[in-house]
């Protein structure tokens, strides 16, 4: 069987289980036929969370040419076609987006998922790194969770940092922007926007309050 992890994605079971797996002994197994009822497919997902997948014809004989590079044919092409449209499935209905590694970070995901029962939405397939937080009611953005350069917020660093934008009041961003804990609505408005960057340089405490404010600025 082949292996490979999905990038930036996370398992959920309670998906994979409604999707039709079943828990074995290597972890989850599920069966579904290619081309009618021609091929056979297996899908093996371990305790890594690496897929592994083995496609079987009619004779019981182990079926490759659908990944290898260059074969041709309408047959293959189908085959090839219908196995990835089902990894495609299990990705997005089996796995979460995993995007941000920072423990500042995964704490703002959770706030926001249980005080205000929503999860970031990743907007952009150009750029699968930036998530934005909204309220249901008016639908308006509060929070905006990005991965950049050190160097774009204005620091002599190129080293990748995990931010979050804020709305704030205008009268309040002259007397909160510093440069170093907080700065200027990074790709926002920075009349009404500031950014934090989740490196522990701002306290959790301060950063979940900031949320709730930017939340009731998000009101009208």
């Amino acid at each position: 069987m082949t292996g490979e992890k999905i990038k930036n994605r996370k398992l959920n079971q309670e998906k994979l289980l409604s999707f039709g797996f079943e828990k074995a002994d290597n972890g989850y197994v599920y069966h579904t036929h290619l081309v009618g009822v021609q091929m056979a497919l297996t899908v093996v997902i371990d305790d890594e969370e690496t897929i592994h997948t083995r496609v079987v014809d009619s004779s019981g004989d182990e079926y490759i040419l659908h990944r290898v590079a260059g074969t041709a044919g309408s047959f293959v092409g189908q085959v090839r076609n219908e196995f990835e449209a089902v990894l495609k499935e299990i990705s997005e209905m089996c796995f979460e987006p995993d995007i941000f590694k920072s423990e500042q970070a995964k704490a703002v995901i959770a706030y926001v998922r249980d005080t205000y029962g929503v999860e970031p939405e990743y907007l952009w397939q150009k750029f699968p790194n930036n998530a934005v937080m909204r309220r249901k009611d008016t639908q308006k953005w509060y929070a905006a969770l990005l991965t950049v350069s050190r160097r774009k917020l204005g620091l002599t660093s190129d080293e990748t940092a995990e931010i979050l934008d804020l709305r704030i009041k205008p009268e309040e961003m002259e007397s909160t922007v510093d440069h170093i804990r907080f700065f200027p609505g990074y790709h926002m408005n920075k009349k009404h926007w500031l950014t934090v960057c989740l490196d522990g340089s701002v306290s959790i405490e301060e950063i979940c309050r900031r949320i709730g404010e930017s939340y009731g600025l998000a009101k009208k």
